[in-house]
């Protein structure tokens, strides 16, 4: 199937005309890869990108994780700051990009900002979700053998809830991408984001392509890691076998 692609890529838009401004041919992105390599510092703004993705995604859910479980620890600070956090839930993250950079200026602030709001909802309520649903009995039959509050939570809350923070980390990862590449496209000057502006500029679509192939790789690798993680940290759950 890659294969069938990339021939379908490489031949089909010369066969019908296709200008390179609007999709240039795998070889033509493959040359346009080298030349960046050695004319535009590409490896600086992977990593630029990466290493934002990566900070902005770690504060994210750090952020997300304590905040839900601590929302989830008192039904009165819920009732609280819910309506706010859901106010700040349906707003449009990525419109605060250029707040930012009114703010902070033209530097790597404002997209570790966006990354990190876009990364700790996904965690909160993923995590906020669980804390709701833990088994009440195996709470009550804690404090009957004498837990405290922290210890009813590491004892049963926190693993009950891990499955739902490793699936919101799993999301949030996928989005940490966006953040940085939206905080890149607006008002960055390093970064895959700023070479997609700049491409974008310049009427080079094999540049723009390429940037977007190697955000993507960024986020699978991402992905991947927390996959291998999960699979570490739940090894108590039964797997269905297929």
């Amino acid at each position: 199937g890659l294969i069938l692609f990339l021939l379908v890529w490489e031949y089909l838009p010369p066969a019908l005309d296709v200008p390179r401004f609007i999709i240039p041919t795998f070889t033509q992105c493959l040359e346009e890869l080298v030349r960046m390599w050695r004319q535009e510092d590409l490896a600086e703004h992977i990593w630029s990108t990466a290493i934002w993705t990566l900070i902005g995604f770690v504060i994210g859910s750090m952020l997300g994780a304590v905040m839900g479980y601590l929302l989830g620890m008192s039904s009165f600070w819920e009732r609280v700051l819910s309506p706010y956090i859901l106010a700040l839930q349906i707003a449009p993250k990525v419109a605060f990009a250029p707040l930012f950079i009114m703010w902070f200026g033209y530097n790597a602030t404002p997209k570790l900002l966006v990354t990190v709001l876009i990364v700790f909802f996904p965690v909160l309520v993923n995590v906020l979700q669980a804390m709701r649903t833990v088994d009440r009995d195996l709470v009550s039959l804690a404090r009957a053998y004498g837990y405290g509050r922290w210890g009813v939570f590491f004892k049963i809350e926190m693993p009950s809830t891990l499955p739902n923070l490793m699936a919101g980390l799993r999301s949030a990862a996928t989005l940490a991408v966006i953040g940085v590449t939206v905080g890149e496209l607006v008002g960055g000057n390093t970064g895959l984001g700023f070479l997609i502006a700049f491409g974008g500029g310049q009427a080079n679509a094999a540049m723009v392509f390429n940037a977007i192939i190697l955000l993507t790789v960024i986020g699978i690798l991402l992905y991947s890691a927390l996959v291998r993680a999960e699979t570490r940290v739940l090894h108590y759950l039964p797997r269905a076998d297929h």
